[in-house]
């Protein structure tokens, strides 16, 4: 009966504007004070691993941002349905079918960058940003905030390891996309002046430039400074 009251109490209350004030927020703050890769320290992982290139930062940000809102939905959408003790195990059903259902997509239409991300895609079933908002969010809130709550993280998310594959394609490799921007004459065996930064492509400097957008994060906004 708890569970009925609930849900009636839900329809009796006033509807919120669809994008008030508290739902852009949602939207707004995991983009720089909430961010789940900066603040929050979530997802590390990927930015560590894919982010060689921009292309598969791009297909992974979009991957997530898929998986999270449609699971954000769901889960909010049974969250009356779904009984304490198995909230968990229905949560990773839920993020699985979801993953996969991506995984047989990339594979059917970008088979080169599902190679690439190998793995990858699979671990995304245990991001933690993922289940953390679909435990922390979607199972005590509406349909649509659940949604633009996965926007905004999955935003979040992507803008961090798209900024950092830029960083390290670009000077790694002196190529975006996959494509060269720097000319063969600027390199310094062809009589130039410049020569591409292999320690960019290796793991260690992805944690660096997520350092770097941490301190500017912090220098920027002092609150995000722990005492």
């Amino acid at each position: 009966m708890s569970e009925v009251a609930e849900i009636q109490k839900e329809i009796a209350a006033p509807k919120e504007p669809l994008f008030s004030t508290k739902n852009k927020k949602l939207i707004t703050d995991p983009l720089n004070e909430n961010n789940p890769i900066t603040i929050q320290v979530l997802g590390i992982c990927s930015a560590l691993a894919i982010t060689v290139q921009v292309k598969q930062a791009v297909f992974m940000s979009l991957s997530v941002l898929v998986v999270m809102i449609a699971g954000n939905w769901i889960i909010s959408a049974i969250r009356n349905l779904i009984p304490s003790r198995i909230r968990i195990i229905v949560q990773l059903v839920v993020v699985a079918t979801l993953v996969t259902l991506v995984d047989l997509t990339l594979k059917a239409f970008v088979p080169d960058v599902s190679e690439k991300l190998s793995v990858f895609v699979g671990l995304i079933i245990t991001n933690c940003i993922i289940m953390g908002r679909f435990e922390a969010f979607a199972m005590g809130n509406k349909k649509w905030p659940s949604v633009l709550d996965a926007l905004g993280n999955g935003l979040g998310y992507a803008w961090i390891l798209i900024a950092v594959a830029v960083v390290r394609e670009t000077l790694g490799s002196g190529k975006f996309w996959g494509m060269k921007f720097i000319p063969d004459s600027w390199l310094i065996n062809n009589g130039g002046l410049y020569m591409h930064n292999n320690l960019m492509i290796l793991p260690p400097m992805a944690l660096i430039t997520v350092g770097v957008i941490i301190w500017i994060q912090r220098s920027r906004n002092k609150n995000l400074i722990e005492a």
